[in-house]
């Protein structure tokens, strides 16, 4: 499981190395963390006139399991008119992640389809941004079942 998922971060950081710059935010590429029921890291880079690409790697530890994934989300930017560096997006993308139950439980592979919806800042002269997402998922394997999603909390350095 741990080779699949490097190689898979591998595959999309040479992606995301391989693409052009997005023209909708006042930024090229940002890095850093996002708070949410699973705190994690996230990077974006922009793919085209307004989209980008957001790679989210989630952990996830308590008392019953532990959780790791991998999710990656093709972003569509749209400026708020008259308010400079902020944007709302959609979009849609993929998670794969692992889980194992603590205590003599099992652990399993888990792929879903996830959609998202958000507000991004760019803070003007400053190399900061934010945002504030909602990624519901439709879980395919193991089993099927649509989960409510996570609001997250992004806070990222641009570049």
């Amino acid at each position: 499981m741990k080779k699949l998922l490097f190689t898979l971060i591998g595959c999309a950081a040479i992606f995301a190395m391989s693409t052009n710059s997005a023209k909708a935010q006042s930024y090229e590429h940002a890095i850093g963390g996002r708070f949410g029921s699973a705190n994690g890291v996230s990077f974006k880079t922009g793919l085209n006139k307004g989209a980008m690409l957001e790679l989210i790697g989630n952990f996830r530890s308590n008392s019953g399991a532990t959780y790791a994934n991998l999710t990656g989300l093709y972003e569509v930017y749209n400026p708020i008119q008259g308010a400079d560096g902020l944007n709302w997006y959609y979009g849609a993308g993929a998670t794969i992640g692992s889980y194992k139950i603590k205590h003599g439980g099992g652990s399993d592979v888990y792929l879903s389809a996830n959609g998202v919806l958000g507000l991004d800042y760019k803070i003007k002269n400053a190399p900061i941004n934010f945002s504030l997402d909602w990624v519901p998922a439709l879980q395919l394997t193991p089993d099927t079942g649509f989960w409510g999603g996570d609001v997250g909390l992004g806070v990222r350095f641009t570049f």
